[in-house]
Order: structure tokens, then C-alpha cells, then sequence
């Protein structure tokens, strides 16, 4: 994923790992302490993040300002709030509500579902190094020669579940039963192998892949 997110959160220790993780991510984050400036800073942004509990105004307040300024754009709301009352008031205009503590898996993931759904990123296709990658038409074409590359079933769907998690680092057991639909066995060998043939279709060179890494004792992952 790409794109530029608004992030308004006043707390720095909270603000600073989940900005630096979806950077990492390959999103570029404008952070906010308040929401003073909300609107202006909004322009150009994809999505806004929105903590609840915020200096001066709140973040209902700043939310449907940004609502009415940017009415295309998502808003996610952040809070440690949980009542039933809050969340209704908060999804009366933004487009998610998660609660804190959350992972940073599932915050990227809501981000890409809300991004997709606004259509901050259908069509535009993704560069990964000397591969275009269409999204939305499953292709995948190579930069240099602009030729199509073909996968195998399983290939394609090794390599499109990665790039579902890109930047994340996926454990053989996660991809396993997500392509093959049933548990992985410690010490099978069909998964290394796919990824072989994978890597032989889309790197330049499979012995020093740039595309995708291998965390040994772990898994694979697509760097962002």
C-alpha cells in the first residue's frame, strides 16, 4: 500500500511506534498533537486517524470537520473509550472505530480495507522494484521488458497473499493454511519449493532475491 495518511494523536508514545510502523508500511504520515490544524494538513491525504481524547477539541469535533471539508476522505477513529454511546457517536461520520489497545496488523488492515473501499488505491498500479504489479487486474508485468509474467494457481496465490501483508513478515504456517486451506506439518517442503519456482518467474536473480525475503526461522515477506 502507499498513500498519505493524516494522523492526530496527542500522546507521543503511542503516536510514535504507530507512525514509524506505518511508514514502514510504505505510507507517508503527517502526525498532529491536536487538531488545530486538521484541515488544513488534510489536504492531499488519502485517510485520516483520529484519537478521540485530544487537546482543545476533541476528536468527534475535528472529525466532521474534516467530514465536511473532505467528504471522500476516511476517517478512522481511535479510542480507549469503549462504551456503545462513543462508537455511535463516533460512526455517525467516520467510516471505522477501533478500540484501544489493537494490533498494528489490524490497524494497517482496516486502513487498506478503507482505502480500497474509498478508492484511494484501485488502478494505480504498484511499482516493486523492477516488477508493475496490477492489483486489481492480478497481473504482474515485468518494468524492463513490459512483458506479462505467469503464474501457476498456487504461485499466484502465495505471491498475492504477501503482498496483501506487504512489509509483514508471514510465518510458513500462516501462508500454508491460507493458500492450501489446511494446517502445515512442521518440516514439509512443499511451500520452500513453490517459493523456488516463484522467485525464478520474478527475480532478476532467485540466489540474491530482492522481491521476496526469506526471515529465516520465521517466513517470507514482500518488503514495502
Amino acid at each position: 500500500m502507499s498513500g498519505t495518511l493524516l494522523y492526530i494523536e496527542d500522546d507521543p508514545q503511542i503516536a510514535g511506534p504507530v507512525a514509524r510502523d506505518l511508514r514502514d508500511r510504505g505510507y507517508a504520515v503527517r502526525w498532529l498533537q491536536s487538531g488545530e490544524r486538521a484541515v488544513e494538513e488534510a489536504e492531499g491525504c488519502q485517510l485520516a486517524i483520529l484519537d478521540v481524547m485530544l487537546p482543545g477539541l476533541d476528536g468527534f469535533t475535528v472529525g466532521q470537520r474534516l467530514k465536511k471539508c473532505y467528504p471522500g476522505v476516511p476517517i478512522l477513529m481511535l479510542s480507549a473509550r469503549t462504551s456503545i454511546d462513543d462508537k455511535l457517536q463516533g460512526l455517525e461520520f467516520a467510516d471505522d472505530y477501533l478500540t484501544k489497545p489493537f494490533h498494528p496488523d489490524e490497524l494497517a488492515a482496516r486502513i487498506g480495507v478503507l482505502l480500497r473501499r474509498s478508492g484511494s488505491v484501485s488502478g494505480a498500479p504498484l511499482a516493486l522494484k523492477h516488477l508493475t504489479v496490477f492489483e486489481e487486474e492480478n497481473r504482474i508485468v515485468g518494468s524492463e521488458s513490459g512483458e506479462e509474467i505467469l503464474l501457476t494457481g498456487k504461485q499466484f496465490q502465495i505471491f498475492f497473499y504477501l503482498l496483501r501483508h506487504l512489509g509483514q513478515i508471514m510465518t510458513k504456517e500462516q501462508i500454508y493454511e491460507a493458500v492450501w486451506g489446511e494446517p502445515y506439518m512442521e518440516g514439509d517442503k512443499t511451500l520452500m519449493v513453490h517459493i523456488r519456482y516463484l522467485r525464478e518467474k520474478l527475480e532478476k536473480d532467485p540466489a540474491a532475491p530482492e522481491i521476496i525475503e526469506t526471515v529465516r526461522g520465521i517466513g517470507y515477506r514482500i518488503k514495502a
